[in-house]
């Protein structure tokens, strides 16, 4: 895109903040607010998602572009008066996953989307200054895939270890508006960006024509939700381990942080036990509660090169991270690595996906139900297309093919679309096969 007048401008501003937040680590920030004009808010509304689904004012992107400078004008106009008014977030239910649980997403308004990205720029300019390297989760130019190759790299390079796998208990529902407030506030302390936060933070949340106003929890979905949750467990986790955890330490150790969904690496056992003792009191400070059965500790060192030669839980031990299993096991050269492969939870939660979109989809045209198969798989294959994982993107292939040959003989009462013809149906609407995406050489 061809840069215009107003985005070298906004870009600039950016970077000046940025420069300022990094050169004064500790200082706060008392006036940012005069940064939204509308020249920024225009660029917030480019880099909003336009696609999303409405609000509870049921306005799209489209509607509310028609009239775009005088909206924008308008919302600016509440902001700096204070009178701006945070609507209810519409709350949605999406599988987990088998389908059994549902995990609960809030659906901003487009306006307030447009107004969350305006802030949301502001203050990751300054936060992006401060947050760790090995934090991932929703930062610009970071991907869950870059948090696999570090983890990985790391375990690798301390040639195995002591694992501690964290699960924070319903972390966006649970979170304290008053402890997330105060962390924000040790670098940000601007009055009108505050009181937009506040305002999000307790907008209300609509269920099913019931309003509530739960004191707790920042709904998955908006977006300043990731960034807060970012900068909150910043200083929950990341600085912790960083000026608190590490000093302390006889051996090496190594953190990935990707959200709310982190690993610890330890070379020694001892350290791994000491740290894994004291979490739940971490945590507990800030109002956050370990699962007990998914926190764990377990051993993760490299097994002897005769037991690495297939996926074994008892031959170095296994766990998952953002959908992949992590286990030892053994490279075409015949050393002993890190391999990856799909997790059996997040496998099944992808099955009963297709399933649930062929059963649902079933009379429609055929070409359009390939396409929309195609571009499933083409989407799977993108995040779990990492080397070493090939067979389970095989047998996902197989099973969606499988899968819509039962749906397609519901069609009718004879049901007789058997392999012969699936077969010649195939041939005609291909689905793309299955492919490494991310190679890695091991």
């Amino acid at each position: 895109m061809v840069e215009t007048p107003s985005l070298v401008n906004i870009s600039t501003k950016l970077q000046r903040v940025a420069k300022l937040a990094h050169d004064a680590p500790e200082l706060a920030f008392t006036t940012l607010a005069h940064h939204l004009d509308l020249a920024w808010m225009r660029e917030a509304f480019r880099r909003t998602r336009k696609d999303g689904a409405p609000g509870v004012d049921r306005q799209t992107a489209e509607q509310y572009k028609e009239h775009l400078d005088e909206n924008l004008q308008n919302l600016l106009d509440r902001v700096k008066s204070g009178t701006y008014r945070a609507p209810p977030v519409r709350r949605v239910h999406i599988p987990k996953g088998d389908g059994s649980q549902t995990r609960p997403i809030g659906i901003p308004t487009f306006e307030d989307k447009v107004l969350q990205r305006a802030v949301a720029m502001l203050l990751g300019a300054i936060y992006e200054e401060d947050f760790a390297p090995f934090s991932y989760g929703f930062r610009p130019g970071r991907s869950a895939h870059q948090a696999l190759e570090a983890l990985r790299d790391g375990i690798m390079g301390m040639g195995g270890g002591w694992i501690v796998e964290v699960d924070i208990r319903k972390f966006f529902d649970t979170v304290d508006h008053e402890r997330v407030q105060e962390v924000v506030r040790h670098r940000v302390r601007d009055g009108v960006l505050l009181r937009l936060i506040g305002k999000w933070l307790n907008a209300g949340v609509l269920e099913d024509l019931v309003l509530s106003y739960p004191g707790v929890g920042t709904p998955q979905g908006g977006v300043i939700s990731p960034l807060l949750a970012n900068v909150f467990l910043h200083e929950v986790v990341d600085q912790w381990f960083v000026q608190q955890v590490v000093p302390r330490l006889q051996g090496r150790a190594r953190l990935v942080r990707y959200a709310d969904d982190m690993v610890f690496v330890f070379e020694r056992e001892d350290d791994a036990k000491r740290v894994f003792d004291v979490l739940p009191q971490r945590f507990g400070k800030y109002g956050l509660t370990l699962h007990p059965e998914k926190t764990r500790l377990l051993k993760f060192t490299r097994p002897p090169r005769c037991r690495a030669e297939e996926h074994d839980d008892d031959a170095g031990g296994s766990f998952d991270f953002l959908g992949f299993t992590h286990y030892w096991g053994r490279s075409r050269a015949g050393n002993t690595v890190v391999k990856r492969q799909t997790a059996k939870d997040r496998f099944g939660r992808t099955l009963h996906r297709f399933k649930e979109w062929c059963r649902s989809h079933r009379h429609d045209p055929l070409e359009e139900q390939q396409k929309g198969l195609a571009a499933k798989l083409r989407g799977h294959y993108a995040y779990f297309g990492i080397t070493g994982n090939f067979l389970a993107l095989k047998r996902l292939f197989y099973e969606v093919r499988c899968m819509w040959r039962e749906w397609l003989s519901t069609r009718s009462r004879d049901g007789q679309f058997n392999w012969e013809r699936m077969e010649a149906l195939l041939e005609r609407l291909p689905l793309p096969a299955p492919r490494i995406v991310h190679g890695l050489v091991m």
